[in-house]
């Protein structure tokens, strides 16, 4: 299969390296053609991971998104919540009808991207599709080279429309056999770990992470105290996805951590994670992924839509509060991903299902 991958990140790395050695043709696109250097020159990524450390050839490394885009099947874009939308203005003169954009996570992305490519003028019909997680527990050792320390075992995908989720899941599960279909794109939004996982341990981690040098939030960060909060934040996300009656599997966070059914990273992925050290790190608050992607649009979205739905979450709502204050801003009121900044809602459930059902 064609597959074009669109970014710059850990993930978009790891997905184009897994991608091409699993025998698909994969177009690689980073906007930023000097850091992207050492990848457009060797048309490789050095990839460390449980099978040892090897050169994995990509078909095609570009800065230019349209040669990616150009005829590819599917379209992995595991780009941060923010970028999202000025991805799709970049590809809105390229992408063609039936093409299939993967979310890993996506953070409701489905539904921002279809809107900006129909903002941009594209006729064409693409279908969304996004995940619960990013496929990969990744991070750079250099300008091409990766380490992963997991690989997701299960991801729950929710597409946009959802009257295409059929079609959609044949093309990704070519992709990502770990993929299973979830209601629509909002429940896969509902879906997305980073705003459970990542406010709570940013926040509440805030005095070491401002004092030492670096430090592993997810090792000496995840105290009982602090996972107490994170099951309650669970707990409200998962109650706002029954409010919305979306039907179990809710993939639980408790999971990751204990074990006890298998999660998105399957039953051991905690301890592979902080065993790897790679995520003993420096973390600014107020300019991290966690702060401005998992906070300021992950849990400004779950807000709303709870609050939407009628389903009580006080310690989302608090959490986001905290971070708005840290931030010296207001990611509830002025977020740039609500539904009120969406535009959603006025929406009433019968209009809500009817857009995820049938697309803009």
């Amino acid at each position: 299969m064609k597959i074009a991958v669109l970014g710059g990140g850990n993930g978009c790395y790891a997905a184009a390296a897994e991608m091409a050695e699993k025998g698909h043709e994969v177009r690689f696109w980073r906007r930023d053609a000097a850091a992207f250097g050492p990848v457009l020159a060797s048309r490789s990524i050095t990839v460390k991971d449980f099978n040892g450390r090897r050169d994995v050839k990509i078909a095609l490394a570009t800065a230019d998104i349209g040669e990616a885009v150009r005829g590819a099947q599917l379209l992995i874009v595991p780009t941060p919540a923010f970028a999202q939308a000025d991805i799709a203005r970049a590809m809105a003169p390229h992408v063609s009808d039936g093409q299939v954009v993967y979310l890993p996570p996506g953070t409701f992305g489905s539904y921002v991207m279809a809107k900006a490519l129909r903002d941009a003028g594209s006729k064409a019909d693409v279908r969304f599709a996004e995940t619960g997680t990013l496929p990969y527990l990744v991070r750079k050792h250099g300008p091409a080279e990766i380490q992963i320390s997991v690989y997701a075992t299960r991801l729950p995908t929710g597409v946009f429309p959802a009257k295409h989720t059929d079609e959609v899941m044949k093309v990704i599960r070519e992709a990502y056999p770990a993929a299973e279909p979830d209601s629509d794109a909002l429940a896969g939004a509902l879906m997305n770990a980073g705003p459970i996982i990542h406010p709570p341990l940013i926040l509440m981690n805030a005095g070491p992470l401002q004092h030492f040098e670096k430090w592993d939030i997810h090792n000496e960060g995840t105290q009982p105290s602090i996972r107490a909060v994170t099951d309650r934040l669970d707990a409200e996300r998962i109650a706002a996805r029954e409010a919305l009656g979306y039907p179990a599997p809710h993939f639980p966070l408790s999971d990751h951590y204990t074990g006890r059914e298998e999660w998105m990273y399957g039953r051991k992925s905690h301890k592979m994670l902080t065993d790897s050290g790679d995520w003993r790190e420096h973390i600014d608050l107020t300019t991290h992924r966690y702060m401005r992607e998992d906070v300021e649009y992950g849990l400004a979205l779950l807000v709303s839509v709870a609050e939407w739905a009628g389903s009580p979450c006080p310690i989302a709502a608090g959490l986001l509060a905290m971070g708005s204050a840290v931030c010296n801003g207001d990611f509830r009121g002025k977020g740039p991903r609500t539904l009120e900044s969406l535009g959603l809602a006025k929406l009433d459930r019968a209009e809500m299902t009817q857009l995820l059902k049938n697309g803009i």
